[in-house]
């Protein structure tokens, strides 16, 4: 069911909470070196500002104990990123009180928010109340504003406090999503419930276990399953293929027969490399060959080979709808790129041509960046964890809290 979104409220003169996601990596020296979270929740923040509302914006951060404050795990650089990139919306800097969400000091400098102004509120997980979902700690951060806001699509598989137990805290006052978390509701949603066709599923990553409930909700819903990664060697073993010293799941193999059956019930070409980018060792400037069939004992399969990449490059540009979960291979590693790399040219000369793709995870996300493409998709998820769930068919409870549109 879609939700009413932050277009839907009238926000003059009210302060409205944003449940943002804002768990940045960051170097040894507290720099975030990627802002993208922050970037994209940015039009939400302006919704409220620039119609005359002010903002409490809140997210976790990092792995704190729950314990309360500490420093390196603060969310101070966002707060100094958040404050370059609103320049010309808000009035003053962007405001931080107290060492943790629901103190005294907090509570205050929520409540004298004026119109077109911003305070971020410390690290949610610097108290225990937020994972446990708490409902008394969700009922202090629900007197802070006058509506909830979800713009945390990376945290929406979760049911920590300020997702789950907080919406239902404010209510009646308006709960609502906000312009990222829509967005990627429109694409995860309606890709997987009204795909144009022929819709293909690209699945790859290290282990079959983390992608099992993903490929059994997929097979019968997308006409091709394209497998990559070291996950394609578990699939192969249970075909009776050598795989060298490839990484594999022994104890998954069965597992894999099993999804292999299912993709031939319910009409589901399940597609798996032929042949494969090998070396001893997973290092930069080892030696290569490319292998046909099964892997000699000595050596591992690091990437998809040529005639793979052709292969699934064809399945992909017929594609009028591509879903994509984890890289082909070692992409991290050069030349272990190929395959990963040369796939997302054909999901791009697919979305050219008219194709909707949809990519998630982490490290799909950083790899079609790194291949210089991430303008070229449809739309990169934010949520590794959470879009992965999505293709598992899991619902999120936090969204059921969310007025339906």
């Amino acid at each position: 069911m879609p939700k009413k979104t932050i277009r839907d409220l009238d926000v003059t003169g009210k302060r409205v909470f944003i449940r943002a996601d804002f768990n940045v990596p960051m170097d040894d020296h507290g720099h975030i070196t990627d802002d993208r979270r922050v970037r994209l929740t940015v039009p939400t923040i302006l919704s409220v500002l620039d119609r005359g509302g002010s903002v409490v914006v809140a997210s976790h951060l990092g792995r704190p104990d729950g314990t309360g404050f500490q420093a390196s795990e603060s969310a101070r650089p966002v707060r100094d990123l958040l404050d370059r990139l609103l320049a010309g919306h808000i009035d003053g800097p962007v405001k931080m009180a107290g060492d943790v969400p629901t103190c005294a000091e907090s509570a205050a400098a929520a409540a004298a928010l004026k119109p077109r102004q911003v305070l971020l509120l410390e690290n949610l997980r610097f108290e225990k109340g937020e994972k446990k979902g708490d409902p008394t700690f969700a009922a202090k951060l629900a007197a802070y504003a006058d509506a909830y806001v979800n713009d945390a699509f990376g945290c929406s598989h979760r049911t920590d406090a300020s997702m789950d137990a907080l919406p239902r805290a404010m209510a009646p006052k308006p709960c609502v999503a906000g312009l990222l978390l829509d967005r990627e509701l429109t694409y995860l949603q309606g890709v997987l419930e009204h795909p144009k066709r022929p819709f293909v599923a690209i699945i790859g990553g290290a282990k079959v276990s983390d992608k099992i409930a993903a490929l059994t909700n997929l097979c019968g819903r997308v006409d091709t399953i394209v497998v990559g990664g070291a996950m394609a060697y578990t699939f192969l073993l249970a075909q009776g293929i050598g795989v060298g010293r490839s990484l594999v799941q022994p104890d998954m193999v069965e597992k894999a027969r099993t999804i292999l059956g299912f993709a031939k019930e319910r009409g589901t070409a399940l597609l798996l490399p032929t042949d494969h980018v090998c070396g001893a060792e997973l290092k930069a400037g080892t030696t290569t060959s490319v292998v046909v069939g099964a892997i000699p004992d000595g050596l591992m399969g690091l990437d998809i080979g040529p005639a793979t990449l052709a292969a699934y490059s064809a399945a992909v540009r017929c594609a009028k709808t591509i879903v994509w979960n984890g890289p082909m291979g070692a992409f991290e590693t050069e030349p272990f790129n190929a395959g990963t790399f040369g796939l997302a040219k054909a999901v791009a000369q697919a979305t050219t041509n008219g194709c909707t793709s949809v990519a998630g995870g982490g490290d799909t996300a950083s790899a079609v960046d790194q291949a210089g493409l991430a303008d070229a998709l449809t739309h990169i998820s934010t949520g590794g964890g959470a879009s992965l769930e999505m293709l598992e068919g899991k619902p999120f409870a936090c969204l059921a809290a969310l007025q339906d549109a």
